[in-house]
């Protein structure tokens, strides 16, 4: 009984503190497919994420400053952005981002 109330404990203290794990913010890089990844990071690859969009793949975002993939939970607003430079929006969890917004990322200066 013991061992149960503690496991019953342990679980609902994770189902609290999975919420402060997520942390909002803004990232700048690429909209792209999955199948290429971070080797579609630029606009010379739009034609070839639309091709693997339509045969099944899905939209991630290439962060350049950590260099990592992270899915997209809005596909139709990330496919507006495809090939794009863009600044996201939203809450990261893990390797996924719930997306507020995207738009085209300030050029360079």
């Amino acid at each position: 009984m013991k061992k149960t109330s503690v496991v019953l404990i342990a679980l609902l203290a994770i189902s609290f503190l999975a919420p402060a794990l997520a942390h909002a913010g803004d990232w700048t890089g690429w909209v792209t497919d999955e199948h290429c990844a971070a080797k579609g990071a630029n606009a010379a690859h739009k034609a070839c994420a639309e091709k693997c969009l339509n045969g099944g793949s899905k939209l991630v975002f290439y962060n350049n400053a950590d260099q990592k993939i992270y899915k997209l939970d809005n596909q139709d607003l990330a496919k507006q952005h495809l090939g794009h430079e863009v600044k996201v929006s939203g809450d990261v969890e893990g390797d996924a981002i719930k997306v507020k917004s995207i738009e085209a990322a300030a050029p360079a200066k």
